[in-house]
């Protein structure tokens, strides 16, 4: 299965390489780029995940959570894509859109401009219907790249399935936007 490419004009999403490890690792193993996630991951943990980014790619016909490079320099900068939740949320069965920059790149539009091109091509091209994005409630700059792409939140707050109930991460806020092109 051939990898789906995008680009923004500053930005290329492409496949994952071997040569991403490290740059990736950094990400992962950043306490700043973790914040809101419940651990920073090992060398050993962030390779795995790399592994299954990639899987996703094959199961996923050729579309997943995208290495997102600078075009000016071709430096990995962190990813942005869309993923089938394996998790059984209370609105599943549902495709999300999420990324992770390293701490760097923020404050600089990237984030926003890799998810808006990756939204057109899961509307235009996918024809999916709704694309949701979910982050920890205390996760507030997450929230505002949601409002940014014009996501509208759930009234109603959920617990992530994967983090035991009380965790201080536990409680999550739910955005979703409507392809504009199908009807409800």
């Amino acid at each position: 299965m051939s990898i789906i490419e995008l680009e923004t004009p500053r930005l290329r999403l492409r496949g994952w390489t071997e040569q991403d490890k490290p740059a990736f690792f950094k990400m992962n193993s950043s306490t700043e780029v973790m914040r809101y996630f419940p651990s920073v991951l090992d060398k050993a943990q962030s390779d795995h995940l790399m592994s299954q980014i990639m899987a996703r790619f094959d199961s996923q016909g050729g579309w997943g959570l995208w290495a997102v490079e600078l075009k000016l320099t071709g430096e990995l900068i962190g990813f942005v894509g869309l993923n089938i939740p394996r998790y059984l949320f209370p609105f599943s069965p549902c495709t999300e859109i999420g990324w992770r920059l390293r701490a760097e790149y923020w404050r600089q539009g990237y984030t926003t401009e890799a998810a808006q091109v990756v939204i057109k091509f899961a509307f235009e091209q996918l024809k999916l219907k709704e694309l949701v994005a979910f982050t920890a409630v205390s996760n507030t700059p997450s929230e505002a790249v949601m409002k940014k792409l014009g996501m509208h939140k759930d009234a109603e707050h959920f617990n992530h399935p994967a983090l035991p109930e009380g965790h201080w991460l536990s409680e999550h806020v739910l955005y979703r936007l409507q392809n504009p092109e199908i009807e409800s």
